[in-house]
């Protein structure tokens, strides 16, 4: 019996830390443990350590719902990040309950029992746990490796190349040219960081993203807070963020002539009458239908104007020795390549799943109120939103979970599970996203419906309504 438990967690990063506080604080009753793979709490925050690592949301959003996030910088970097993780998990003793270097590797759901078992490998030994419910927190990507293209004579290169996600302490970027390829998050928070110590960094990119400028400090967060108690002043600053959000988001969509022509507008501010703003920062897509850069104090526009970094947009034709050479014919000379080239997505890490002895092929299910997967019971997996802060989406699925296991118990039912039927109109486009890391893995993404439950919103103000106060029983879910 110390191998069973009412609910195994699976991951410990900010969306695992969520769910053992929403477990332990609404279902007291319920016994649980945290299973992370890795020797330590954190996921993304732990895993990327390349320079300038930072949030790509403001950290009052990102933060948690039921702890203030107090620093003043509204846009962090990893270190305070994940310092306030582990400051969470701490004061709430949640960091007890993770089991370190345990990977899941399958889980098989048997009716007879209505339990879960668990293949889960440790340094050690490989042992099996069982449970009642699956709570997946274990993100969307593979923490093995990123993306990295093909580029043609890739080994012929002399300098060293690196994935940022594999980023190293020992990486030397000193008095080097660097270039960075990609437009993405990633590379527009390394380009400026790099450009400090490097001989020049050159971003290099085959087409432009949107990038918004925003001051690293909230200026109403600090009037705030100089005179509201600590929860009270985050609680108005989150609000306001989160309203301010689907505000610019529901304008992307319904104007987006008019957002793109404001964003351009800043970024000439910003460089100049003079820079090509036409070829390097406007994109050949609507505002929103890839995620936004985000450029804290616009450190990225600094350090071009400063002439330590520079934007190339171009294709790459093939590594050489001593650099990259473009299909416009030019060579761009480098020591370093840092490939920020994007991540590989993956659904429930992997885990080979199985109910009753069926392998669950995931692209041939349908989600219910995007946590869920038809034919799938007594699991819940968390998928934050792409248009706002992981953070809001994975608070309110750990509410979900947490009246879902209540409800359970109260009426005696051991298994629930969405059960789609033939008449749902399915809609191919799980992620209303065009970004190339969603792009390259559609065929492992499961279906969405185009009504709800089966639609998966993207709307935290929606979500409020249909997760946390929507009744939990359906046609659609089956309880026994």
């Amino acid at each position: 019996m110390d191998n069973h438990f009412d609910v195994l967690v699976v991951g410990a990063g900010i969306s695992g830390i969520g769910a053992g506080y929403h477990l332990q604080t609404k279902c007291p009753g319920k016994s649980y443990a945290i299973l992370e793979g890795r020797e330590s709490i954190g996921g993304t925050w732990d895993l990327f350590r390349y320079p300038g690592i930072r949030s790509d949301s403001d950290m009052y959003t990102l933060g948690f719902s039921f702890y203030p996030w107090k620093e003043k910088e509204a846009i962090a970097d990893g270190p305070a990040i994940l310092n306030y993780l582990h400051e969470t998990s701490e004061k709430f003793n949640i960091k007890e309950k993770i089991k370190f270097g345990h990977y899941v590797e399958s889980a098989s759901w048997s009716s007879d029992v209505s339990q879960w078992k668990l293949k889960v490998k440790s340094k050690e030994k490989t042992e099996i746990m069982t449970c009642n419910f699956i709570f997946m927190c274990s993100g969307y990507y593979s923490y093995k490796e990123g993306y990295t293209p093909d580029f043609e004579g890739i080994n012929d290169f002399n300098g060293k190349i690196v994935h940022p996600q594999k980023w190293t302490s020992d990486i030397n970027y000193v008095d080097k040219n660097v270039i960075v390829i990609g437009s993405g998050a990633t590379a527009v928070t390394i380009v400026p960081e790099v450009a400090k110590k490097a001989k020049h960094v050159t971003m290099l990119q085959r087409s432009p993203t949107y990038v918004v400028s925003a001051p690293q400090k909230d200026p109403i967060a600090s009037l705030l807070q100089s005179f509201l108690p600590t929860k009270a002043a985050y609680f108005i600053v989150r609000w306001k963020n989160i309203l301010r959000q689907h505000w610019f988001f529901r304008l992307c969509k319904s104007n987006p002539k008019r957002v793109k022509d404001f964003i351009l507008s800043q970024i000439r501010k910003e460089l100049g009458p003079d820079y090509d703003i036409e070829k390097h920062f406007t994109p050949n897509y609507n505002p929103w239908d890839q995620r936004m850069c985000l450029v804290p104090n616009g450190d990225l526009f600094e350090s071009i104007n400063n002439k330590k970094a520079s934007i190339v947009t171009d294709e790459i034709n093939c590594f050489t020795r001593n650099g990259i050479k473009l299909k416009s014919g030019d060579e761009l000379a480098a020591d370093l390549v840092v490939t920020a080239t994007g991540l590989n997505m993956e659904l429930l890490s992997n885990i080979d799943l199985i109910v009753d002895k069926s392998k669950i092929d995931l692209s041939n299910t349908v989600t219910y109120k995007g946590m869920m997967f038809s034919g799938v019971p007594n699991l819940v997996s968390t998928f934050g939103y792409t248009n706002a802060s992981w953070t809001l989406g994975a608070d309110l699925t750990s509410e979900y979970v947490c009246r879902l296991l209540n409800l359970m118990e109260k009426k005696s039912v051991t298994k629930c599970c969405p059960e789609a039927n033939e008449s749902i109109e399915k809609d191919e486009n799980w992620i209303n996203l065009s970004s190339g890391y969603i792009e390259r893995s559609k065929d492992i993404f499961p279906k969405q419906g185009k009504e709800k439950p089966w639609k998966n919103n993207q709307n935290f103000i929606k979500d409020i309504f249909q997760i946390r106060y929507g009744d939990l029983k359906d046609d659609d879910m089956k309880f026994s």
